[in-house]
């Protein structure tokens, strides 16, 4: 994976729905009609996700994405940083 995968990615992050994602599944975090991954917006919480479809497991997948996505990014390119910076 090069710089450029690094860049088309972070470019999708970067047109989603700012996070946090939060997963909330029917039965398991709330009992009051479908299970939904919740976003936020600049203004507050965000459309909800619904899927048809996903398995609890799929689902808290998407929604932790959001955040992990960024984060193994970042942390691509620390490594990289460092590798330049002792080579």
């Amino acid at each position: 994976m090069d710089e450029d995968d690094l860049r088309q990615i972070e470019a999708r992050v970067d047109a989603a729905s700012p996070g946090p994602w939060t997963s909330w599944i029917e039965g398991r975090d709330h009992t009051a009609g479908s299970s939904f991954i919740e976003t936020r917006s600049a203004e507050g919480r965000g459309d909800d996700i619904e899927l048809l479809g996903a398995s609890s497991a799929d689902q808290d997948f998407i929604a932790a994405a959001r955040s992990d996505i960024p984060a193994l990014i970042a942390e691509v390119r620390r490594l990289r940083n460092l590798m330049d910076t002792t080579s």
